[in-house]
């Protein structure tokens, strides 16, 4: 009871000390309290949006293993309803039409899909659609050309009852009136609903009225689910695929598995957070115990055990540890409303989603704040634990352990060199999964290894920056120096807080531009088309390829699609595969270098080319004849015609073959193009491009890009990927930026005697100010400085596994590394402007009466 009533009192002094190392637990809880209660609370919405929309049982079409991509839903004949309808147990059954490929254009040709939202869905309003929504403004529809839109998305892009709608589909597209909007009975997860008349919705999106794309089966009472579902398939024999409500739920919620990917996603950048802010606690801790080395001396003089002083700062520790948990659960409730409004602005329409808490959320929470609050103290207290007592009331500080340190090092620079010769074998390795796990390896031995050795490195960079840097501002300079070589430990294990950050934001910076770099590279070099016409996802309807080939001014155009078959070599092997599909000028589009062959020949009749590796793995080259078994078509003997380099990013690995010979192998079963490509004649191209804009534009899901504007949107892309990953990067640095505030600010307290006795002697306030800037300035550049060499070397590690995936341009982003380095020094000020302050306010007399 006296250590805690010790370490109580003890607490309570010194809370004000805790603030900062307060503040990096809170954040690093209400991060992962605020990720779990967010993925929670979309996985709930999504399931009770499934569980509305799923009957007891429902039959669909079994699916094809990689059927033909037709741009037509699957369906069967509408009589299957009254065969299960009269199933024994079958209470009542409806058919119903669904499809998502789709795209619904208002009067200024801009789709009504939801940004960041899911596929436009199209179907019947009918039985089951019914029990979904309610209609809350006009009528149902009753012919072919209304529509019914709902109520979220007629908000989001402003349609209104009488509005002109066209719905593109595979068929080509029908100009249709809005009669009705209906609104959700719940939550709306983002996607945009038009439903149909229900002989024009089976015409309209299954291509025929005798077509329905499912059938929805409630059951009678007292049977269930599993028992009606075999009854049904008994019934219907094979072709069919049966599903309870609970399938139908577990398969729905499959298909939205990326909000597991984003809960972990999420999570780890939590963890960086959490990282970080254990170097400030001990940096906390360490200093607290170096302020308290006369307390603990008395302690221990006057009976308390190394247990005892030990156990007091880890209760100090725990102590801390639950407050700030216990407050970083209630903020990361906050943080995760906040995430919800933002998925709204996305989209998901989470109006009705209760936010859900679970009991493990809280738990976890604190278990992390706790854990990582008691690790992070335990060296600290063991420290204290073996001050002595004579020792600590002779000394003013916490005495160092020589040997420790040796040892530290040691360790440090083993890991470093260890990691090192990692990312040697990352770099040379010729295979992309034994280089991925030597990367892998080679960062965290660097990583812990430069935080181990972190004194030593400060303690040589310091003395550099001293002779360098700091000499120009004089004694003040000379000052900041000495007080951050004064204790390398605590300066390294700051300026490590920082680099962990830095080198993840250095890392990435260097593999995007270099991914960027190469493709744009890639496209210069064999791309020789002048516009991309690119699907976005949706097929290229009939109707719009037309328009593409009756645009004026160009040379050609080229139809691009994919269809899978089977490919039978002479060597008895038979495997699925993804063939691209293209027309003969495709091989002016694409500059692909070929190791045998011409890659025209393989676009003609009865030919195909392969890429090496497929020929390598089964003795194939030029001449000989293969078996290709398309799905869902007829067969047809080819001839190799030409083997493909590997050393490319754009279509890397493809077989090719012939538009045509597919077409003719699968008829009506031919997917639709995914891609298009033109040249335009000498001089036309801005008039071709500006063209080809102007027919396409009642088709916004489709984009039409010059190589100009192909690039700019991959820029775009992985910038913005970027961009996000460092806005979740942004939390580990702020506690980082924290770690720097709470160093100096407890070091203005530690040397309070010194800096009264410097203000005896003649130290202006001014300088005073100055000598804390710098040394929080050189402390922050310190961390810049290892992050981004530690950065870069991962970096340019990663670019040459990237290599042997075609991407060969290794570019520094030395503008982004440069505005980094430059940011670091602006933390650094900004850092130091409260412990400054507080450091030139200091009254000289009670600063030198300062034990």
């Amino acid at each position: 009871m006296t250590v805690l009533r010790t370490s109580l009192r003890s607490f309570y002094a010194h809370k004000a000390r805790m603030v900062l190392s307060g503040v990096a637990i809170v954040l690093s809880v209400a991060f992962v309290c605020g990720t779990l209660i967010f993925s929670d609370t979309l996985n709930s919405t999504f399931e009770r949006f499934f569980g509305a929309t799923t009957s007891d049982v429902t039959v669909e079409v079994e699916e094809e293993e990689h059927a033909q991509q037709t741009g037509v839903p699957e369906s069967f004949p509408a009589d299957v309803v009254e065969r299960v309808a009269a199933v024994d147990g079958v209470a009542e059954a409806f058919g119903a039409v669904e499809s998502t490929g789709l795209t619904v254009v208002d009067a200024d040709n801009e789709s009504l899909e939801w940004d960041g939202g899911g596929p436009t869905t199209g179907g019947d309003w009918g039985p089951v659609s019914q029990r979904l929504m309610e209609l809350v403004e006009g009528r149902e529809p009753a012919a072919g050309d209304e529509v019914l839109v709902d109520a979220d998305t007629a908000d989001n892009a402003d349609v209104a009852v009488g509005d002109a709608l066209t719905v593109v589909t595979a068929s080509g597209s029908h100009p249709v009136t809005v009669v009705g909007v209906a609104e959700f009975q719940g939550s709306n997860p983002g996607v945009a609903y038009v439903f149909f008349e229900e002989t024009a919705a089976r015409t309209v999106l299954l291509g025929a009225e005798d077509r329905v794309s499912r059938v929805a089966v409630d059951a009678a009472d007292g049977v269930g689910d599993a028992e009606l579902k075999a009854r049904i398939a008994d019934e219907l024999g094979g072709g069919f695929e049966v599903k309870t409500r609970e399938e139908n739920r577990e398969e729905a919620m499959a298909e939205v598995g990326f909000l597991d990917m984003l809960r972990y996603a999420m999570l780890g950048f939590a963890g960086i957070a959490v990282l970080v802010g254990i170097f400030l606690i001990v940096n906390t801790f360490s200093m607290l115990v170096a302020q308290r080395t006369r307390e603990i001396g008395l302690m221990r003089a006057i009976g308390s055990s190394r247990r005892q002083v030990n156990r007091s700062v880890l209760i100090e520790a725990l102590l801390l540890g639950v407050v700030c948990s216990a407050l970083g659960v209630g903020v990361g409730i906050g943080l995760a409303m906040l995430l919800l409004r933002g998925m709204e602005s996305l989209g998901m329409n989470l109006a009705d989603a209760s936010l859900t808490v679970t009991a493990t959320t809280p738990v976890a929470g604190m278990a992390v704040g706790v854990l990582a609050t008691v690790v992070a103290a335990w060296l600290p207290a063991r420290r204290a634990g073996r001050v002595s007592p004579m020792a600590a009331l002779r000394d003013a500080g916490t005495p160092g352990d020589a040997r420790a340190g040796r040892i530290r090092t040691a360790v440090g620079l083993v890991l470093t060199g260890a990691g090192a010769a990692a990312l040697l074998l990352a770099a040379t390795a010729d295979d992309g999964s034994d280089g991925g796990a030597f990367l892998g390896l080679g960062l965290l031995a660097t990583l812990v290894g430069m935080v181990v050795a972190a004194p030593l490195l400060a303690s040589l960079a310091m003395r550099v920056v001293n002779g360098l840097v700091l000499r120009a501002f004089g004694p003040v300079g000379r000052l900041a120096g000495r007080n951050a070589l004064r204790n390398p430990r605590r300066t390294g294990a700051t300026a490590s807080a920082l680099m962990i950050g830095l080198a993840l934001v250095s890392g990435l910076a260097v593999v995007g531009s270099s991914v960027v770099a190469s493709a744009s590279d890639q496209l210069d070099r064999t791309v020789g088309a002048d516009f991309i016409v690119d699907s976005m996802g949706q097929p290229i309807v009939d109707e719009a390829a037309q328009l593409v080939r009756d645009t004026p001014g160009l040379v050609h155009v080229t139809d691009y699609t994919s269809v899978w078959a089977t490919v039978t070599t002479p060597d008895g092997a038979s495997d699925d595969q993804e063939l691209v599909a293209a027309s003969p000028t495709y091989a002016d589009d694409l500059r692909s270098e070929t190791v045998e062959g011409e890659l025209v020949a393989a676009f003609g009749p009865g030919a195909m080319s392969v890429p090496e590796t497929f020929a390598r793995d089964h003795g194939l080259s030029v001449g000989d004849a293969v078996r290709v078994d398309f799905v869902g078509g007829g067969s047809a003997e080819v001839t190799i015609a030409a083997v493909t380099s590997e050393d490319t990013v754009i279509d890397q690995g493809a077989l090719y073959v012939g538009f045509d010979t597919a077409r003719d192998a699968l008829g009506e079963e031919m997917p639709l193009n995914v891609a298009m490509f033109a040249r335009a004649e000498d001089g036309q191209e801005a008039a071709a491009y500006a063209a080809l804009k102007e027919r396409l534009d009642q088709f916004p899901q489709y984009d039409v890009a010059n190589q100009a504007d192909y690039k700019q949107r991959m820029e775009e892309e992985i910038g913005g990927l970027l961009n996000l990953i460092y806005a979740l990067l942004a939390l580990a640095i702020l506690v980082a930026f924290l770690g720097v505030v709470n160093t100096l600010a407890l070091s203005v307290i530690e040397r309070t005697r010194e800096i009264g006795m410097m203000r005896a002697i003649g130290l202006s306030r001014s300088q005073l100010r100055r000598m804390v800037r710098l040394e929080s300035v050189v402390i922050a550049l310190l961390g810049a400085l290892l992050g981004l060499g530690l950065g870069m070397a991962w970096g340019l590690t990663a670019q040459r596994l990237l290599e042997l995936g075609g991407f060969r341009v290794l570019e520094i982003p030395w503008p982004t590394l440069g505005t980094v380095f430059v940011g670091s020094a602006v933390v650094g000020l900004l850092a130091a402007l409260l412990p400054a302050f507080r450091a030139g306010r200091m009254n000289v007399l009670r600063a030198i009466a300062t034990e």
